[in-house]
């Protein structure tokens, strides 16, 4: 692992904080800064995280929902367990029909909310990362049509580029209020932004 890449991990603020306050992974704080912003977990809430390894965002989601709620995980990775009953894990493919079954089997009831953070194995060729992650997003999508309640929330990853004024039309299509957001915890190089889809449609 090229040696300044660690020191520029080391140094990065929310690395140390997720260290600190012992969160899986520093992407806890992008869902953590909208979360406080336009309320879009909240206590009792059932969340579905897609892409959910190695957990950070479920530690999140299930400091909101509490004792309550219910945090289901989803990711081609087995994630490590959580000691929470009210915390499950699965392995799933997005991109596979039966996943949304899976998912329907073990959460409660319809959910409140669905993240994503997935993103595909990069290439390093902008185009096709640009794309393979749009295709995610919209898997996402899908399965958030599918298993949310009406007024449900949806919060994914997407990436700068072409083809994606096209998927924010398709969220407007399904959710009330649709905002293009980028979290200060996001890397400032990084080109990642997240579509934030409050109250599904009936």
């Amino acid at each position: 692992m090229p040696s300044a890449w660690v020191r520029e991990r080391k140094r990065d603020y929310y690395y140390r904080l997720a260290k600190a306050e012992q969160y899986r992974s520093r992407a806890a704080y992008k869902l953590l800064q909208f979360v406080e912003k336009y309320g879009l977990i909240k206590p009792g809430d059932v969340v579905v995280d897609l892409g959910a390894a190695p957990g950070g965002w479920m530690q999140v989601s299930r400091k909101i929902v509490s004792e309550t709620g219910f945090v289901l995980g989803v990711d081609l990775k087995i994630i490590e367990p959580f000691t929470e009953a009210n915390v499950r894990s699965v392995v799933g493919d997005l991109t596979e029909p039966e996943t949304v079954d899976i998912i329907r089997e073990v959460i409660p009831r319809a959910a409140d909310v669905v993240v994503s953070d997935v993103s595909p194995n990069i290439s390093g060729i902008w185009e096709v990362d640009h794309a393979r992650q749009l295709d995610l997003a919209r898997k996402s999508l899908q399965i958030a049509v599918s298993i949310l309640r009406v007024g449900g929330n949806f919060f994914v990853k997407a990436f700068q580029g072409d083809m994606l004024n096209n998927f924010v039309y398709e969220t407007r299509q399904c959710f009330g209020t649709v905002r293009v957001v980028k979290p200060k915890a996001s890397r400032r190089k990084s080109a990642e932004l997240f579509i934030l889809g409050l109250r599904k449609r009936g």
